[in-house]
């Protein structure tokens, strides 16, 4: 997902379609969440002037993270519609928007949809049901066991039993 900027100027007439399938495989040593990254759909098109090219991109792949209950793989799509500004003169435009720079005589896009798939990491991440998977975490122990949040909606705390019975007796 490279060109030069000569390559872009002389694309400006006509228009720039971008329809590909890039690996990013790389950022699953870059980044400790990231178990496993499919193929990154990329696909959009360019709006391209003299001082500044504008992709207007759909980005969609999925990634395998990491439950954060039990440790077990999950499948993660996700997708993203983002609209960058690459500048190729940075003296001549300015502006309040967000951009990069051009680097040389190249416009790489490649570092640009790296950041926005990161960005896009959950904090959390949940599976449905990894209790019986194999490397699950433990969902009990000695005095403790995960519930859910119905197991503990009518749960009366026995400390507070006491005072249930003190709001009856005052009602009859």
């Amino acid at each position: 997902m490279k060109w030069t900027i000569s390559q872009l100027h002389q694309l400006q007439s006509k228009g720039l379609r971008i329809d590909e399938e890039i690996d990013l495989s790389e950022l699953i040593t870059s980044h400790k969440d990231i178990r496993d990254l499919s193929l990154v759909n990329v696909n959009g098109r360019a709006d391209i002037s003299s001082t500044k090219v504008t992709f207007h991109l759909s980005i969609s792949g999925s990634m395998v993270l990491p439950c954060s209950r039990t440790l077990v793989d999950v499948q993660y799509p996700f997708s993203i519609d983002t609209t960058e500004t690459i500048l190729l003169k940075p003296a001549d435009y300015d502006t309040d928007e967000d951009f990069y720079l051009a680097e040389g005589e190249m416009v790489d896009l490649t570092p640009v949809i790296k950041e926005l798939i990161l960005l896009e990491i959950p904090i959390q991440v949940f599976c449905d049901d990894g209790t019986n998977e194999e490397g699950a975490a433990p969902q009990s122990g000695k005095d403790w066991q995960v519930i859910s949040e119905e197991e503990q909606k009518d749960k009366v705390d026995p400390r507070l039993a006491g005072l249930a019975k003190f709001f009856e007796n005052e009602d009859s």
